[in-house]
């Protein structure tokens, strides 16, 4: 009775565990993203790949983002939501601590283009 129960468990874990859909492209050039990282300094809070001197350990780290299904564990992953939250995330989650980020819509496109291809 235990093996089934074992066994049970192990097979729903590994149900969960199924890679996920890749998220669609998203718009955005991601050298243009990955510049726009460094020189925002998003690196001062988050650790990103590919990034020089990201390696902050106050926000999470940003390793695989593309893979993710949630923005910030609460929003529902789309490029165009992803870029207002990089903007300004107290608009839509008042008091995260993410900042507000003065940067154009462009940059904010770019950045998304960039954490989208962290696999």
């Amino acid at each position: 009775m235990l093996l089934t129960a074992l066994a049970a468990l192990a097979a729903v874990t590994m149900c969960g565990c199924a890679d996920r859909e890749p998220l669609r492209p998203a718009p955005g050039d991601p050298a243009a993203g990955r510049v726009a990282i460094q020189r925002l300094q998003c690196g001062a809070c988050h650790a990103i790949p590919g990034v020089t001197g990201a390696r902050g350990q106050v926000g999470p780290p940003l390793d695989a983002y593309g893979r993710r299904v949630y923005i910030a564990g609460k929003l529902p992953q789309d490029p165009a939501l992803l870029a207002r939250w990089i903007a300004d995330a107290p608009s839509l989650a008042p008091g995260t601590a993410m900042p507000k980020i003065e940067m154009t819509a462009a940059e904010a496109r770019d950045m998304v283009a960039y954490l989208y291809r962290l696999r």
